[in-house]
C-alpha cells in the first residue's frame, strides 16, 4: 500500500526526519510485511540517500544491496517502467530502510545503446559497496549511473546486445548459445 507522506504517517521512524528534511520534494512511502520502502524521484535520490548516511538520527552507514525491477505488463499503475531498490541499513538504530526510484525509458532500448532517460546518480560515492550492484543493475537491465567509478558489465561480455533481466528479453535467449565459440580447458 503507497501512500503519500502529506497524507500519512507510517510508523517508520526515518520517515517524518526525510518529510521534515525536503518537504517540497514529492515523496511516498510504503509499507508491506514491515518493511518499509521510501519511493523517491530521480532528480532527488542521491540528495535522499546522502541525508539517510550523514543525519545522526537517521544513520543508515549499511548498503545491503542495490536491485533493479522491471514493471512490464505489471497489473496495478506505476510511475515507471523500471525501478531501482536501495536497501539500507542502520546499524545504531537495528532499523531497515528501502528507497525506491522508478524511471521510464524514452524509447525502445533493448540494445546496448545508451538511453538517457535511464540513468540515475551514482550511491558510490556514499557507499563504496554500490560499486558493483550497480553495475549488476546496468548490465542485467540498462539502467546508467552517472560518476560511478567504473561502470562497464560485470556478468556479461561488453558488446552484448542486450539486456537480460528486462521482462521483453526473451526466455529462450536470441540465439547466444549457438553463436559463441565453445573454449575448452586445453584453449582457454
Amino acid at each position: 500500500m503507497t501512500h503519500n507522506m502529506n497524507q500519512t504517517n507510517l510508523d517508520h521512524p526515518t520517515l517524518p526526519l526525510v518529510k521534515a528534511q525536503f518537504p517540497d520534494r514529492k515523496l511516498l512511502a510504503a509499507e508491506f510485511r514491515g518493511e518499509t520502502t521510501l519511493v523517491v524521484q530521480p532528480d532527488d535520490l542521491h540528495d535522499v540517500l546522502r541525508f539517510l548516511r550523514d543525519d545522526p538520527a537517521c544513520n543508515y552507514n549499511f548498503l545491503s544491496d542495490v536491485i533493479g525491477i522491471d514493471y512490464l505488463n505489471y497489473p496495478s499503475p506505476v510511475p515507471g517502467r523500471f525501478a531501482v531498490v536501495y536497501a539500507l541499513e542502520s546499524h545504531a538504530y537495528n532499523r531497515r530502510l528501502f528507497v525506491k526510484v522508478h524511471v521510464e525509458p524514452s524509447a525502445d532500448t533493448t540494445g546496448i545503446e545508451a538511453d538517457p532517460a535511464l540513468e540515475l546518480s551514482s550511491a558510490c560515492d556514499l557507499w563504496p559497496g554500490a560499486e558493483w550492484p550497480e553495475r549488476e543493475v546496468f548490465d542485467m537491465f540498462g539502467i546508467r549511473f552517472t560518476n560511478h567509478p567504473d561502470l562497464r558489465r560485470i556478468l556479461l561480455w561488453e558488446k552484448y546486445p542486450a539486456h537480460p533481466l528486462r521482462k521483453d528479453y526473451p526466455v529462450i535467449g536470441r540465439g547466444e548459445r549457438e553463436r559463441y565459440a565453445v573454449i575448452g580447458r586445453d584453449s582457454a
